[in-house]
């Protein structure tokens, strides 16, 4: 059986009523359906290139498990679902359980960061309550009342923002911005409040997980030698890594999967006994927690975004 190195994954293209038609510049193809997101990382994306060639990442997972999941191999499946998000209308107002509410359902909780690739002027989020105080019994009387909305924090974001939304925290996502999504692998969503559309609600389920309080909100990049950390909480940390043209930089991190997703300009992607691996946009690169070495090269001056576990 060949060894594991670095793999890029062929993006999973998902219809949402509150798509778009149009992805550029991540996307150049015109879907004939509203696309809302794009899995990068999604346990049904395949395998591009190389002997594991059309092979899903959760046979992968399965079959290879200590190698691609190293310290993350007990929860059985690939730790980090990153997605892009295409929103072009209002996204529900929403809220995902944590780990131990998730486990009723066999599932990891869902604990998410958003980090902004493009916002138009006045461009917000919904991020948990004005009044951090705020009852069940109020939340339920205002979605009743179809003013939820009102009682909900609005905050404004920008291209380069990182927003931290852990489990518990009720939240939506606005039209005006694309959104590169880093999560855990779950997709558990209680939806609270939809505008109207004709779509299956959870009131209780997602009222008996919401906090009033939670730790969600913008947080400051730190740079650190080599790239800036843009988050680092307890399930994911979060780097931008820039690059000149020519430059390297090794980010092998032994135990720990990772994915690269590149945001501009040309990269490659070299391992231990492997040949370069071309980065190309808005496509993750695995890197499998056995790796011990990957190191980054820049064919022009270049943005990536790194997730790590």
């Amino acid at each position: 059986m060949p060894s594991l190195n670095p793999f890029r994954l062929k993006p999973s293209l998902v219809a949402r009523i509150w798509g778009r038609t149009n992805l550029t510049p991540w996307y150049t193809d015109r879907p004939a359906e509203k696309i809302g997101e794009s899995w990068l990382t999604g346990e049904q994306c395949t395998v591009e290139g190389g002997p594991f060639a059309g092979q899903t990442l959760r046979e992968l997972s399965a079959s290879h498990s200590d190698e691609l999941l190293g310290e993350s191999k007990a929860l059985g499946e690939f730790p980090l679902l990153l997605k892009l998000l295409f929103p072009d209308d209002k996204l529900s107002v929403q809220v995902h359980p944590n780990d131990e509410q998730a486990a009723k359902r066999n599932s990891q909780g869902k604990t998410e960061c958003w980090y902004v690739l493009a916002a138009e002027p006045g461009a917000t989020v919904a991020l948990g309550f004005k009044d951090p105080k705020v009852s069940v019994e109020q939340v339920r009387e205002a979605i009743k009342q179809e003013r939820l909305e009102d009682l909900l924090h609005f905050e404004p974001v920008s291209v380069g923002d990182l927003v931290y939304v852990d489990a518990n925290t009720v939240h939506a996502i606005g039209p005006g911005v694309t959104l590169l999504e880093v999560q855990q692998t779950s997709d558990i969503t209680y939806r609270l409040y939809d505008y109207g559309r004709p779509r299956e609600l959870h009131l209780e389920e997602g009222l008996a997980v919401m906090k009033a309080a939670t730790a969600a909100g913008k947080r400051a990049p730190v740079r650190k030698d080599g790239f800036t950390r843009l988050v680092e909480e307890r399930y994911f940390s979060v780097d931008r890594v820039e690059l000149a043209a020519g430059a390297t930089l090794d980010v092998a991190a032994p135990g720990k999967p990772q994915c690269l997703v590149l945001l501009s300009g040309e990269a490659t992607l070299t391992s231990e006994g492997g040949d370069a691996l071309e980065l190309t946009p808005a496509a993750a690169i695995v890197i499998p927690a056995a790796a011990k070495q990957a190191v980054l090269k820049a064919g022009t001056d270049c943005a990536v975004v790194r997730a790590i576990v």
